[in-house]
């Protein structure tokens, strides 16, 4: 059964969380070191997509409060453009990314989690709560259709 990928695509790191085969839960998987570049993304992926089958994948696109465009959201896209030319058989969706990282640290702040680890966790986890507004999303448009 396919799985569905989510990425937080941040400057420095990038969160990635995976749905079980049922796509019913979202899972942490990884933080990936960007180094800036995306080539160290990009080969990542690759090794995660033979591991197990991805069908679709998340993008958390970042907007500001107003709805409006942040800077960011540009380099997002062009991120996205190469993740369409090197996966055109790929489903590549967007998710509003509003507030997933300020939800993120109170979880951690909850769990009592270290500063050291905060950092090293942030980005899994706020791509773990895009691929579950992700999978919500698509079981109320379901449960209307």
């Amino acid at each position: 059964m396919s799985r569905i990928l989510g990425i937080d695509y941040g400057d420095a790191r990038v969160g990635i969380a995976i749905t079980d085969s049922l796509k019913i839960t979202a899972q942490g998987l990884e933080t990936i070191q960007r180094n800036k570049s995306d080539k160290v993304i990009l080969k990542r992926l690759d090794e995660i997509f033979a591991q197990y089958d991805v069908d679709t994948v998340v993008i958390g696109m970042p907007y500001n409060m107003d709805g409006s465009k942040t800077e960011r959201a540009e380099v997002t896209e062009k991120f996205i453009h190469k993740l369409k030319c090197k996966y055109p058989k790929k489903k590549i969706d967007i998710m509003d990314e509003r507030l997933t990282t300020v939800i993120a640290h109170k979880t951690m702040n909850f769990l009592d989690v270290s500063k050291k680890k905060k950092k090293s966790i942030v980005d899994t986890i706020s791509a773990e709560y895009i691929l579950e507004a992700y999978i919500q999303k698509n079981q109320k448009i379901e449960k209307n259709s």
